[in-house]
C-alpha cells in the first residue's frame, strides 16, 4: 500500500483515508484490520506438512481470513518445525510480506446515475469497482445466495455439481438447514436458544478486551446482558463469567483472576510479544456453540398449517447438532454428503446426492431434467456402500476394461500401465466395443440368428 502511494498516488477524501491507514499500520500491533483473505487451504496444507496441530489453524482456515502478524508467526513455526520446506510456504511468505493492507468491505451501496448515459463495463455477479484513483476494490466470490436467504452464501451452479460428482470431502461453503421442534419452531426467543447452542461464540461477542502494557495484563470486561442472552438458562452473569474464566485457563494454560464480570490474566514472564499472542489466541477461543459453525441465520417460513422458524448455518457439523435440544433431527440436513453418510447411512447419502443435484439444477432454471438420470448417478456413486466419485480416482478409474478407463482421462497412462501389467480386455462393455469397432453386446448385438431356407423339406 505504501509503495502504491509513493509510486502512483491516491486522490480525493477516500485516497487520503487509505494513505493514512497505510501510514498508521503498526507491524507489531494486534491484527484488527489487516486480515489477509483466501489463504485458508494453503495454510492448512502447510501446517499439516509441518505437523502443526489442526486446532491451531482451524479457525483461520475455515474463515479463510487471518491476521498478518499471526500468519507471520505461523510461517515461522512451519519453517522451524520441518526440514523439508512445504511447497505452500512460499505463497504464505509472499502474503505476509506483500505491500497491501486488507480492509474488509462493510457494505456496498448501488448508486443511481445522475447522467443520461452511463457506460456499464461490469459483469453480473461481480462487485469490482474503483474506490479511488487507481485503487480497485474486488469483492468477487464463487458463491450465490442460498435459496433466497440473502445472508447465507453457498456454492451453486457448475462448481456445486462438480463438488457432488467428485464426492469432495468438504464443500467449499459448508452449510446446514436446521429445522426445529414444537415451541422452538413457533417462538423466536426459543429458536434463539438453539442459535446460541449452535453458533460459535467468541470473546469479541461477549465484551471488551483491553491490554495493560505497564502491568502486562489482558482484561476482559464482559457484558451482563450479552451473557444472559447467550446463556438463557442461567440467571447469574457472574456464574457464566466464572465458567468463561475456567475455559480461558484450560485453553491457554494460564491462571486468571476474576472480579465480578472482569477477568484478568497475563503472560508468565513480562513480554510484550507474549501479551499480544495471548490476545490473539483469546480471540479464537470458542466459549459456547460449535467451532465449525461461524454464523446462524433465523428465517420465518410458510408451512401448510402456519409458519415456523428455520435456521441456516455457515459451517457444518451435522453429527453435533442432532442431539441438541429443540433440533428436529428427522428434517434437518446439510450440504456435505459425507457427513450425512457418516451419521445416517449410505441410503440417506444417496438421497442427499439426488436432492442436492436437483436443487442445484433448479437454481439454474433447469427444471426439466428427468430425475431418473440423477438417480442413476447417485446409484452408481453409492452402490458399493461408500461414496465414490465419478472421475478417474473413483468409478471411471476402477472399471475392469482397459479401453473404458483410457477413454475417460489420462489415456496414455492407462494404456502404459495395462501393457506393463499384461492386462487383458475382453470387450464386454459398450465403450470398449465402440472403440474397437465391434458390435456392442446389447440388443440385437447380444443374440445370433440362424437363417434357414423356406424351401427346405419339413420334418416328418
Amino acid at each position: 500500500m505504501s509503495a502504491f502511494h509513493d509510486r502512483i498516488g491516491m486522490v480525493g477524501e477516500r485516497g487520503d483515508d487509505l494513505a493514512a491507514l497505510a501510514a498508521d499500520i503498526d507491524a507489531d500491533a494486534p491484527d484488527a484490520t489487516d486480515q489477509i483473505p483466501n489463504f485458508g487451504e494453503t495454510l492448512r496444507a502447510a501446517a499439516s506438512a509441518a505437523g502443526i496441530p489442526s486446532r491451531q489453524i482451524n479457525s483461520a482456515a475455515n474463515r479463510q481470513r487471518i491476521g498478518r502478524n499471526r500468519l507471520r508467526r505461523l510461517v515461522d513455526d512451519i519453517e522451524a518445525a520441518t526440514d523439508e520446506r512445504p511447497s505452500e510456504l512460499g505463497v504464505l511468505q509472499q502474503a505476509v510480506e506483500g505491500d497491501v493492507v486488507w480492509d474488509r468491505i462493510d457494505s456496498i451501496e448501488t448508486v443511481a446515475p445522475d447522467h443520461e448515459y452511463v457506460y456499464d463495463v461490469s459483469v453480473e455477479g461481480l462487485e469490482t469497482f474503483t474506490t479511488a484513483s487507481g485503487v480497485v476494490t474486488h469483492n468477487t466470490m464463487n458463491t450465490f445466495h442460498y435459496a433466497g436467504v440473502a445472508e447465507i452464501d453457498v456454492t451453486q451452479g457448475l462448481p456445486r455439481l462438480i463438488e457432488l460428482v467428485d464426492a469432495r470431502k468438504e464443500p467449499d461453503t459448508p452449510m446446514m438447514t436446521v429445522y426445529l421442534e414444537d415451541e422452538y419452531a413457533e417462538n423466536r426467543e426459543k429458536a434463539h436458544e438453539v442459535v446460541w447452542a449452535l453458533e460459535a461464540t467468541k470473546i469479541l461477542a461477549l465484551g471488551d478486551v483491553s491490554t495493560n502494557v505497564a502491568d502486562m495484563l489482558v482484561r476482559i470486561d464482559l457484558n451482563a446482558d450479552t451473557l444472559l442472552e447467550r446463556w438463557p438458562t442461567e440467571d447469574d452473569a457472574e456464574v457464566v463469567a466464572s465458567e468463561i474464566a475456567e475455559t480461558i485457563e484450560d485453553a491457554l494454560g494460564i491462571d486468571t483472576r476474576q472480579q465480578g464480570l472482569a477477568i484478568e490474566f497475563g503472560p508468565s514472564e513480562p513480554s510484550y510479544r507474549e501479551l499480544l499472542q495471548l490476545v490473539e489466541e483469546l480471540r479464537e477461543i470458542v466459549f459456547k456453540g460449535i467451532e465449525e459453525i461461524s454464523r446462524v441465520v433465523i428465517r420465518k417460513e410458510e408451512i401448510e398449517d402456519g409458519e415456523e422458524f428455520v435456521l441456516y448455518t455457515e459451517g457444518s457439523a451435522f453429527g453435533d447438532i442432532l442431539e441438541i435440544e429443540g433440533v428436529d433431527a428427522t428434517r434437518s440436513t446439510c450440504n456435505n454428503i459425507h457427513e450425512i453418510h457418516e451419521e445416517l447411512g449410505i441410503e440417506a447419502a444417496r438421497e442427499a446426492i439426488i436432492n442436492e443435484t436437483i436443487e442445484t439444477l433448479r437454481e439454474q432454471g433447469l427444471d426439466d431434467v428427468n430425475v431418473r438420470h440423477l438417480m442413476l448417478v447417485a446409484d452408481i456413486m453409492t452402490n458399493e456402500g461408500t461414496i465414490e466419485s465419478i472421475g478417474r480416482h473413483g468409478i471411471s478409474g476402477s472399471k475392469d476394461s482397459v479401453l473404458a478407463r483410457a477413454a475417460f482421462e489420462v489415456t496414455v497412462n492407462h494404456l502404459l500401465s495395462a501393457a506393463i501389467h499384461g492386462e487383458r480386455d475382453d470387450l464386454n462393455g459398450i465403450i470398449e466395443n465402440v472403440i474397437a469397432g465391434k458390435p456392442v453386446s446389447v440388443g440385437t448385438g447380444d443374440v445370433q440368428l440362424r437363417m434357414g431356407s423356406m424351401d427346405a423339406p419339413a420334418d416328418d
